[in-house]
């Protein structure tokens, strides 16, 4: 029997084994007041949105959020111990528009992606605009200028900076390399953009112009449904979140092409399940993050729920960090299914492991960080059995007979309390069994 506890170790009687799966998040709300949907700069609950979907942080844990229904990019950055800055850096909520500019004199209408560079330029997905913008800071000067598309010309087009067409793009993310790639929503398609000189050329990478579907494949041959965020690993894949689908969608380079499969989620419907691959369902998710790991964390919208994606050999096994087991949607913070969320659209995670939520209609900015658990230890009787203890009354005990899923399920056997301490003895039996301690 092999017996496995998070943040303890492990004694076995026959085999060794290692968990891959998620542990329940802590979301505390940073920066906005629900209810309270608006446009303000301030601190905390002072600084005010009006819809944030997109976010991405970098390395300083400065956030950048895109407040697509006041149409501005807005910063929210540390501001010491538990306090948070909201700061308009381009856009003007009034005025709404097109224009390249400095700052406020810059204008956008309803973006809904943003991306960070190695050099923290910013790049944003003009959602109404259908343009791709991007934003160079200079001491306290953030300069706008459009890359790609040509204002409210909505289009499939190929082409060099504004001769590239787009429609209503909603996703945006950069590689190591400064290449972009782009959800192009209502064109049902993924778009490079590549830097040359001072041009950016743009190509069609997968997807059928105009065609809703969720085939699998290569390059054009793949079909998506709504498109709405992507992110790139460290190895260069492309995920995206199909949100029409349901689906979470793989887009490995081969050479020239781009092979496109299905990772996690089902087209037969909506759903919040756990599971592995196609088992797991979602609910129109549309937020998308990855971190140092490698490891995908969904914004599942209509479930009102933040979910995390792990690698686990060939298999992608989908869980729920937080948000209510029943989908109902609220302002609430705390861990796991007592954190509450309102169709969030936005998620970005920070080199730490520390989570970021556009918490849109709500108005907020959530935070999450690995809610603790407590402290486990294992020792082998004389007998040979084993036991499992740990300090109480915090703690549940879940096990699961195969790492390669997620059914982790509630621990049935007698648990014994005693001086504080919880504990379970197994005697040694054949096979495998992995436990694991959760709040």
């Amino acid at each position: 029997m092999a017996v496995l506890i998070a943040g303890g170790f492990m004694a076995s009687t026959c085999a060794w084994g290692q968990a891959n799966y998620a542990t329940p998040y802590t979301f505390v709300t940073i920066a906005g007041t629900a209810g309270n949907n608006s446009s303000a700069n301030g601190l905390n609950g002072a600084g005010l949105f009006e819809f944030p979907e997109g976010m991405v942080v970098d390395t300083n844990d400065n956030l950048y959020v895109v407040d697509s229904g006041a149409s501005t990019v807005v910063k929210v950055s540390p501001a010491g111990g538990t306090n948070w800055m909201v700061t308009r850096i381009a856009g003007n909520p009034d005025n709404p528009g097109s224009h390249d500019g400095n700052n406020q004199s810059a204008t956008f209408s309803e973006p809904a992606g943003i991306a960070i560079d190695s050099s923290n330029n910013l790049y944003v997905a003009d959602t109404g605009n259908s343009i791709l913008r991007k934003m160079t800071q200079s001491g306290p000067n953030w300069a706008v200028t459009t890359i790609a598309g040509t204002p409210e010309v909505f289009g499939s087009a190929d082409g060099t900076n504004g001769a590239a067409q787009f429609e209503a793009p909603a996703g945006i993310a950069v590689d190591a390399s400064g290449n972009l790639y782009v959800a192009d929503t209502d064109n049902q398609t993924i778009r490079m953009v590549v830097p040359m000189g001072t041009n950016w050329v743009v190509t069609t990478i997968a997807g059928t112009v105009g065609s809703q579907g969720a085939t699998d494949g290569t390059n054009l041959t793949a079909q998506f449904f709504n498109p709405s965020a992507i992110v790139v690993d460290h190895a260069g894949n492309l995920f995206v979140a199909d949100s029409g689908n349901n689906t979470i969608r793989e887009m490995v380079p081969v050479g020239t092409n781009w092979v496109v499969s299905t990772i996690a989620g089902s087209t037969i419907g909506s759903g919040n399940a756990d599971g592995t691959n196609t088992s797991a369902q979602f609910n129109f998710p549309a937020g998308l993050a990855v971190d140092a790991n490698d490891n995908l964390y969904v914004a599942d919208t209509f479930n009102n729920s933040i979910r995390k994606i792990t690698p686990v050999g060939t298999n992608w096994v989908t869980t729920t960090l937080a948000g209510a087991a029943d989908n109902s949607h609220g302002t609430n913070n705390g861990t796991g299914t007592n954190a509450f969320f309102y169709n969030p659209y936005g998620v970005t995670a920070d080199v730490a492991g520390k989570l970021f939520v556009g918490d849109t209609i709500n108005d907020t900015i959530r935070q999450g960080t690995v809610a603790a658990v407590p402290n486990p230890a294992i020792s082998l009787t004389a007998g040979g059995s084993v036991m499992v203890s740990w300090p109480g009354p915090g703690g549940t005990l879940q096990t699961n007979a195969d790492l390669s899923t997620a059914n982790w399920g509630v621990y049935g056997g007698t648990v014994s309390s005693s001086g504080g301490t919880n504990s379970v003895t197994l005697p040694p039996t054949g096979g495998s069994l992995y436990f694991r301690l959760t709040n």
